[in-house]
Order: structure tokens, then C-alpha cells, then sequence
């Protein structure tokens, strides 16, 4: 995905910061923001959501004073944010950016925003209420993996880039092909095809140079998800997830509170499962998150790889990380 071309120099430099939960991305941005002249741009579908603060390990508004983070608290979680709204909205901030001089640096986990970002986004059809009713109904009497192996017999190509319980977008892509009779992966690729060079990608306008952080060990990863939503747990996260539901106009299928740990917190306020399940469920939930977010970057094209900790498991110091970043750019003082 990354740009092959020579003369990079001639094109404004934006920059991707990738990585699974939990691996750091807001500590380093905010590290590299003392080193360069960046505008902080946030590609997470979960930090757009005014109120879900803990939960979703929002930058705190100390961290934000210092390096201020836009598109984060730009939506009432009772109102979907999508997909074409990020990339319009992710755009727009871009090209402020480089008129104010500056680098922008795009910095999240959500794989399918950098990916229409990179490749542009396929012209679906309208929600159908009455087919997602359907939809949902199937998967109270069966479960997800059943709709999910439903998607795969029409759209095997979509179905394996998602997870059984990824319930939001099987859904979305059974309906598209049950009230248009076309597969989203027919859909994306005749929209792709359609577009312009320009429209379909950022890589003839920017020289994007995109960085993906993880720790060797995966334990080490799974570690940190548990501390941390431990820790978000102590700091208050239940309380969050109170306020949000006696504001009356929310459920758990909103889009917001589907997010990982939301979820999973809604239901231990309902009874569906004590305590100790709840961290047990919001725990494992982060994790599979984290796993397909690392599916995804495995399979990405032209990032550059920056670990966390060394074989051995050691965490490396935050410098030395921000120093090999800065050997990825163009052009900067190392």
C-alpha cells in the first residue's frame, strides 16, 4: 500500500501509526508530537464517542492539553458514526493540517478506517431495516457463527476477514447482499474499478509512510489488555457504563456501546453475569480484538515495523522507540 515511487519529496508527508489495543500508540504519538510538528489525527471508531472516556482508554485531558487529538468526542454516542463520515471528516483534517505547515499523524486501531483511507470506500447500498431485523433475529436463535457461515456460503471473501462474533459488520455485509443481490466483495470491487486514481487512494496526492508497533511475544500484549482493563475497571469504568445507560436513550446495539468492554460491561449491569465473568469476557473480548487487528496488519503491504519490547519480552524505552520511527521519515533530524 505504501507508494513505490521516487519522488516522494515532492509530495506533503502523512503519517500512519497502526497497532493492536494496548500497544502503546498513544503514549508514542504523543512522544513523537515532542519531536515534530504533528497534528495528532485519531482513526478509532470508539474515541469518537463523547462519554466513553474510560472504557475506551481515551487520551486523558491532561494528555490531550498537551497533544491535542482531533476527531476524538465528535459524535453523541446515540448517533452511528460511519465509515464515509470518518474518511471525509479524516481528509478534510489532513489537508488542514499540511495548510498550516504541519504533519499529520494519523494514530488508532481501527483497520477499516486506514484501509478506506488508502483505497476509498465502495458505494453500498442503503440500510434495509426490515432485512437487518431478519438478520438479527437469525442470530438470536442460532448465534453469530451462524450467520457468519451464512455470509461465507455467498461472500467467502468478506466472511474470512471477519471474526464469528463480529456481529456489526456480518451483518451489514448479509444485508447487502440479500436486498441488492450483490456481495459487498463484488460492490467494492466494481466501485474500485470506477474510481479515480485520485479518489480511490491517498498515495498519489501524499507520501504516506505507515508504522505498525507490537510487542514480539503476543503474551506480552495479552498481559497489558489484562492490566488495563483491570485498571479501567478501578478507575471507574462500571460508573461510566451506568451513567451511559440511565441516560435512557441508548442500547447495546448501538453501534458505541458494541465497542469492546461497553458491551460486556451493559450486560454485568443487566445480570447477565457476575463479576468475575465480566472481567473474564471483557478480557478475552479485548483480546480477540487485538487479534484481528495484528490479522489485519499481517496481511498489510508497505508498513514498517516498530516492537515494543525485544525477544526476550523486555520492554524497550519509549526513546528508543520514537528514535526508530524517525528513521522511517524522510528527511528528519535523527
Amino acid at each position: 500500500m505504501i507508494d513505490s515511487a521516487d519522488n516522494h519529496s515532492n509530495k506533503p508527508l502523512v503519517i500512519f501509526l497502526m497497532g493492536p489495543t494496548a500497544s502503546g500508540k498513544t503514549d508514542l504519538a504523543i512522544g513523537l508530537s515532542e519531536q515534530l510538528p504533528v497534528d495528532i489525527i485519531s482513526v478509532d471508531s470508539a474515541l469518537v464517542y463523547r462519554g466513553l472516556d474510560i472504557g475506551s482508554a481515551k487520551p486523558s485531558a491532561a494528555e490531550l492539553a498537551q497533544a491535542p487529538h482531533q476527531l476524538i468526542d465528535i459524535r453523541d454516542p446515540a448517533e452511528p458514526y460511519s465509515v464515509a463520515e470518518f474518511r471525509e471528516n479524516a481528509l478534510a483534517a489532513i489537508e488542514r493540517s499540511h495548510a498550516a505547515g504541519r504533519i499529520p499523524l494519523l494514530v488508532g486501531g481501527t483497520m477499516m478506517y486506514f484501509k478506506v483511507l488508502l483505497e476509498g470506500l465502495a458505494d453500498m447500498p442503503e440500510t434495509d431495516l426490515s432485512v437487518r431485523a431478519k438478520i438479527e433475529a437469525e442470530a438470536a436463535e442460532y448465534g453469530w457463527p451462524y450467520v457468519h457461515q451464512q455470509l461465507a456460503e455467498v461472500d467467502p471473501e468478506i466472511a474470512a476477514e471477519l471474526h464469528p462474533n463480529h456481529s456489526q459488520r456480518i451483518s451489514r455485509a448479509l444485508e447487502v447482499y440479500r436486498s441488492s443481490g450483490k456481495t459487498m466483495s463484488q460492490l467494492r470491487n466494481e466501485q474500485a474499478r470506477q474510481q479515480s486514481q485520485q479518489q480511490q487512494d491517498l498515495l498519489s496526492r501524499y507520501h504516506v509512510v505507515q508504522i505498525a508497533i507490537t510487542p514480539h511475544d503476543r503474551k506480552v500484549l495479552h498481559e497489558r489488555i489484562e492490566r488495563r482493563f483491570k485498571r479501567m475497571l478501578e478507575n471507574g469504568f462500571i460508573q461510566e457504563v451506568e451513567s451511559l445507560r440511565a441516560r435512557g436513550d441508548l442500547h447495546k446495539d448501538l453501534p458505541a456501546i458494541r465497542a469492546v468492554g461497553y458491551r460486556q460491561a451493559w450486560e454485568y449491569l443487566e445480570g447477565d453475569y457476575d463479576y468475575t465473568d465480566l472481567i473474564d469476557r471483557g478480557v478475552a473480548a479485548t483480546r480477540q480484538l487485538a487479534k484481528r487487528q495484528l490479522t489485519w496488519l499481517r496481511g498489510w503491504k508497505g508498513l514498517n515495523w516498530v516492537y515494543t519490547d525485544t525477544e526476550s519480552g523486555e520492554n524497550r524505552k519509549k526513546s528508543q522507540l520514537i528514535y526508530e520511527i524517525l528513521n522511517f521519515l524522510p528527511n528528519q533530524p535523527l
